[in-house]
């Protein structure tokens, strides 16, 4: 019997010790033997969007994944993804690394984040011409119907920001450019990258962010792990990335893709904004 055990046991700690000696490997390691960098994509403009002509990935997420593979001396390996999963993905050690995943409590619950920005974005409205508005409160009126995603970050902020505000929420954002077209509510409220795309589409409307600006600020998400070298290593070139000013390059580039005129539009560079 003895026998007999130990020459079933021996084969399943064989076959599954590639799974623990993987599973202890740092991310840091993984991507200097694989000689790959993978990062999550998701498409949703201007962060990644894919051309189905050549089925080459583009944006400012994926833009600024190449150059942290080539300074990492690496191949960059996009891996298809969704934002609702790339958590699930970081954790089961698919993807290295999300960006441009912002960090939500729930969010850090199962994933680290880096502490440097490589860009920054605002809360921003896109309002009917012909209303007037400078500031949150001027929109804290019961005549005003702004559109927000159900359940998203502009639905939470504006619940709180605006009571008498008349929130008219929608299952995605196509709905909700559907409904300003239309006339169905007088502004939209999201980040405004997202926004300047959507006016380019529309060819309505006013692009402002409204004072006090709500600031949000984007990274990437990492496994949690011991090994810091990874997150020290993403620090370093968001900061390289955001002062060298390759960050508004990128942003600049998917928005002229989509025939957006950059000048009109807010920068996603803090310090730039009135």
């Amino acid at each position: 019997m003895t026998i007999k055990l130990h020459k079933i046991v021996l084969p399943l700690l064989m076959a599954v010790a590639p799974f623990f000696s993987h599973a202890e490997e740092s991310t840091w390691d993984h991507i200097k033997q694989t000689g790959e960098l993978r990062i999550g994509v998701a498409q949703g403009e201007p962060w990644y969007f894919k051309d189905p002509a050549t089925g080459q990935w583009n944006g400012i997420g994926y833009n600024v994944g190449k150059v942290l593979a080539k300074d990492l001396g690496v191949k960059l390996v996009p891996v298809e993804t969704t934002w609702g999963n790339a958590i699930a993905a970081l954790q089961a050690g698919q993807i290295d690394t999300m960006l441009v995943l912002d960090p939500t409590d729930e969010r850090r619950k199962a994933a680290d984040f880096s502490d440097q920005p490589f860009l920054w974005y605002a809360q921003g409205v896109l309002i009917r011409d012909g209303i007037p508005a400078a500031n949150w409160e001027d929109l804290n009126r019961p005549d005003i119907k702004i559109g927000v995603t159900l359940g998203s970050s502009p639905d939470l902020i504006l619940t709180k920001k605006l009571p008498k505000a008349q929130l008219v929420r929608f299952t995605n954002m196509d709905e909700g450019v559907a409904a300003f077209y239309a006339g169905r509510v007088d502004a939209l409220s999201y980040v405004h990258p997202a926004l300047a795309l959507q006016q380019a589409k529309v060819h309505k409307g006013n692009l402002i962010l409204p004072k006090p600006i709500i600031a949000i600020s984007t990274g990437g998400a990492i496994r949690k792990e011991s090994d810091p070298r990874f997150r020290n290593f993403l620090n370093e070139e968001f900061v390289k990335i955001y002062k060298s000013g390759q960050t508004k390059q990128f942003y600049e580039d998917a928005l002229k893709l989509r025939g957006v005129d950059v000048s009109k539009v807010p920068s996603v560079i803090k310090e730039e904004w009135q």
